[in-house]
């Protein structure tokens, strides 16, 4: 029969042969196994089912505790709910953890160029085990709330670093839309918090002296480091394109680079005019490549242009050397677009040139690619970059014109 228990009961409960249950009034059982290890459940119906469901162990729930969970777990059953099947969907649910590796797996799989999906995955994966893991592991996604969202971002500005806040909100807001399409959660918490940092668009462009030093600098490199610097300034293009350029991709004959859509940034293929100062970098590499292997036994062709400078850590290096104040590489691809602005070349061009996003109307009835404005374009500003490094004095003003 069903015994009001109270904690000096439970505690003087002793251990028999056989284990055995004690039922409290309130429909809490607690068994008692020959070992003495006392366990907590609570016995319903579902339909004509008899169930019992676990609760804990008495060595982690008081007799309050134990009782509250088994109050809970009826009121699911009165609601026609199974609670053991809720507490076994929860056992499989995935937790952020589980998740974030299923993120970075999708993430850094290979495409149909054997590119990874996202070029990013290794700083995502690191961001998510600095400021995410720390505080989230063993969360179930589907439990994370918008709340929980701005206390992880706070804790992330609070230590210094909105910015780092920033991208992890970003992060967050992209793993959480993937796991509504594998249907893991139903909702994006991330959706409605604001960013805690305030950023502000750098604008910083290198002065005529600046380019010089920087040119001169580059010569001073390793060839396919010092010519990937050299390319971006004269093609405007984001390092991590140069970096990753192919020569299945490039076109010495005819003067052309063609970016995939699985190696730009934005996702959009796009062609790109080679100057004849960039045709004579990419030249200039690859006679150089040519003579290092022609010294190495069974070498094979190599893929990337620039393969020898693409580590993070050795651009980072090569960087350092350029004794520029405030430099970064991608002041390269801004100082290029503000000297052809300076030009005359047109915001469109220039636009086309950088393969930005278009929106609207124009962007889905727009199919001119602009080549040739383009070619012209970057003709152009090869002219005024030897102007510059030859520091003659029209080299502000070489105006642009179509041919």
């Amino acid at each position: 029969m069903p015994t009001n228990l109270t904690a000096r009961t439970v505690a003087n409960l002793r251990p028999g042969a056989q284990p055995y249950y004690v039922v409290d009034t309130t429909k809490l059982a607690l068994r008692v196994a020959p070992d003495g290890s006392k366990t907590w459940s609570v016995r319903y119906r579902i339909g004509r089912a008899q169930r019992r469901l676990t609760l804990g162990s008495l060595s982690v729930l008081t007799l309050a505790d134990a009782r509250q969970r088994a109050k809970d777990a009826l009121k699911l059953v009165a609601d026609g709910v199974d609670p053991a099947q809720v507490k076994q969907d929860r056992r499989d649910a995935d937790t952020v953890a589980d998740f974030a590796d299923t993120y970075i797996k999708r993430a850094k799989a290979p495409d149909s160029d054997g590119r990874p999906k996202k070029k990013s995955w290794k700083t995502d994966e690191a961001r998510i085990a600095k400021d995410v893991l720390p505080h989230w592991k063993h969360r179930l996604m589907r439990d994370i709330t918008r709340r929980d969202v701005r206390e992880l971002l706070d804790g992330i500005v609070a230590r210094g670093a909105p910015i780092s806040a920033n991208r992890t909100r970003a992060l967050l807001h992209k793993m959480f839309n993937v796991a509504i399409k594998l249907e893991v959660v139903v909702a994006n918490p991330v959706t409605g918090t604001e960013k805690p940092g305030t950023e502000h668009q750098r604008d910083r462009v290198l002065t005529h002296d600046e380019i010089r030093t920087f040119w001169t600098a580059c010569d001073a490199q390793p060839p396919e480091m010092g010519g990937a610097f050299k390319l971006r300034l004269v093609t405007a293009q984001r390092g991590g394109e140069v970096f990753g350029m192919r020569w299945r991709d490039v076109d010495l004959e005819g003067g052309w680079w063609t970016v995939p859509a699985s190696g730009s940034k934005n996702g959009l293929a796009h062609r790109v005019p080679l100057s004849t100062t960039a045709l004579d970098i990419l030249k200039d590499v690859r006679t150089k490549t040519d003579e290092r292997l022609k010294k190495q036994k069974d070498a094979k062709p190599p893929v990337f242009v620039f393969a020898g400078g693409r580590g993070k850590r050795q651009q980072a290096e090569a960087t350092a050397t350029f004794n520029i104040v405030d430099f970064h590489g991608h002041d390269l691809r801004r100082t290029a677009a503000s000297c052809m602005a300076s030009s005359g070349v047109p915001r469109l061009v220039i636009s086309k040139i950088l393969n930005h996003v278009e929106r609207g109307v124009t962007a889905v009835y727009d199919r001119h690619s602009y080549d040739n404005e383009k070619g012209i374009a970057l003709d152009q500003w090869a002219r005024t970059l030897t102007a510059i490094l030859e520091d003659k004095k029209d080299a502000n003003v070489l105006p642009f014109a179509r041919s």
